[in-house]
């Protein structure tokens, strides 16, 4: 792993302004000329605003959730589905948390699924958060899974098995539901030392429609707001 800091000062900057230095920063990311692919959460709504002033030099977006897409096409930006290319140079998204080999926890948005095909087309994944997201060890932010419906006792079973504690992610007082008609088990209390050998077990498990471990579809790039600037962290 590399690491390069911005040379400016950003001092006494709140969580949202660190986000929203991230967002414009990660343009420097976003090749002309070519379809970037977009994340969802309140990261890269500032990325979202930040890419329409560019919105003349790219052909447009791929979203990974309903609330990016309305975001986008809000600030003139054509969103084109996943299934229309065949590749993107960069996904820019946000994390839950990321450790120092690149590997995330993604799903506090609730648009994992979407968010793991989207980045799986692109050759680059730059992710963009504040340093709160930065981790030694993965699973202190509740890890969320995208589960069938169908499946959620006997899921919550399994975590369990494993040390972990599974409840139904809820809105409004009923399970919410995904842009894919699906559930989310947000799970506490897990410690993810091998995040690729913990993404493929889960995985397997009948009814886990997507685990929130981004070990496969990890970062290639990190930008880290931070009170001493954007600090550029490279795996």
């Amino acid at each position: 792993m590399t690491t390069a800091a911005s040379s400016s000062s950003t001092p006494s900057l709140s969580q949202d302004q660190l986000k929203a230095l991230v967002g414009r920063a990660a343009l420097d990311y976003v090749v002309p000329g070519q379809v970037v692919g977009v994340g969802t959460g309140s990261t890269v709504n500032h990325f979202i605003d930040a890419l329409a002033t560019m919105k003349d030099r790219i052909p447009g977006a791929v979203s990974s959730s309903v609330a990016s897409t309305a975001r986008l096409k809000a600030l003139g930006i054509p969103v084109l589905e996943a299934e229309a290319v065949e590749s993107l140079a960069v996904y820019i998204d946000g994390a839950d948390e990321i450790d120092g080999r690149g590997f995330m926890v993604k799903g506090g948005g609730a648009a994992l699924t979407r968010e793991k095909i989207v980045a799986a087309l692109a050759a680059r994944f730059v992710c963009i958060a504040d340093a709160s997201k930065k981790v030694q060890l993965l699973g202190a932010f509740p890890l969320p899974v995208e589960i069938i419906p169908m499946a959620a006792q006997r899921l919550v079973r399994q975590f369990a098995a494993l040390g972990g504690t599974a409840s139904l992610r809820l809105k409004d007082g009923a399970p919410l539901v995904t842009d894919n008609g699906q559930h989310i088990l947000d799970v506490r209390g897990l410690q993810i030392a091998e995040p690729l050998a913990f993404e493929d077990r889960v995985s397997q498990w009948p009814g886990v429609v997507t685990v929130g471990v981004f070990a496969h579809q990890k970062a290639d790039v990190c930008l880290l707001g931070t009170p001493g600037g954007v600090e550029t962290l490279t795996y």
